[in-house]
């Protein structure tokens, strides 16, 4: 049983950052490509960033590339996601996910419960 847990949401004020951790469990000697999505109210679930196992392959969207990176620590299973200048757009339920196969923005197999992020104006 695969098991992942984001961390390090919470409120912060419009041009600050956040870190949100994402650790997997269950299955440490897999290679996971993992993967960051967010859900703001009423919208469609989008994705954000993307790492593969072994630390390359890092894919950020568009609309976050100039603010947002996406690293791994393999020793520890978790992958980061480094927000900054952040804005009240960015508001949203932020999920991991996780997949033993290559992916990219879907096909993702094993999903965290969500972390909160707020930004105020």
């Amino acid at each position: 049983q695969v098991q992942v847990v984001e961390s390090g949401g919470g409120l912060v004020q419009a041009g600050g950052s956040l870190r949100l951790s994402c650790e997997v469990s269950g299955r440490t000697s897999s290679s996971f490509t993992m993967g960051w999505f967010r859900q703001a109210p009423g919208k469609e679930r989008e994705f954000v960033a993307r790492i593969l196992w072994s630390g390359s392959g890092a894919f950020v969207a568009a609309s976050v590339r100039d603010r947002f990176t996406i690293s791994r620590d393999n020793a520890n299973n978790t992958a980061t996601l480094q927000m900054n200048s952040l804005k009240p757009e960015d508001t949203a339920l932020y999920y991991c996910a996780a997949s033993q196969v290559v992916v990219v923005t879907s096909g993702y197999r094993y999903w965290g419960q969500g972390t909160q992020v707020t930004v105020s104006s």
